[in-house]
């Protein structure tokens, strides 16, 4: 099974389906016409083999980059050049799971 997102006006996903196998390769023909729910619609993958991520609801697609981007999680983050985020501190190795602390700026563990 395939999956498309639908993107409003502003490149935000509003809604993510799935489409047979057989109706993949016209994808978004299906949904918005023969389906008619109109808009556009965009394939994504959990693999993250088509356009770098899964897209979710919320998630923004960039043009420029033909990639589905998360929500920025904390202000102190930066995106890298594949659209994932980064936090200014890499995450402990050992140990874990940890928690971003983004007024102390570090990773804590979990209780």
């Amino acid at each position: 099974m395939a999956h498309f997102a639908q993107i409003n006006d502003e490149n935000i996903v509003v809604n993510v389906l799935v489409v047979p196998d057989e109706q993949e390769h016209r994808g978004h023909e299906f949904l918005a016409n023969d389906l008619g729910l109109g808009g556009r619609w965009l394939q994504t993958s959990y693999n993250h083999r088509i356009r770098g991520h899964y897209a979710g609801i919320g998630h923004t697609y960039d043009e420029t980059l033909d990639l589905f981007i998360a929500p920025k999680p904390f202000p102190s983050w930066v995106m890298l050049p594949n659209g994932w985020w980064d936090s200014p501190k890499p995450r402990p190795i050992e140990g874990g799971p940890y928690d971003w602390d983004e007024t102390n700026q570090e990773w804590v563990p979990v209780d």
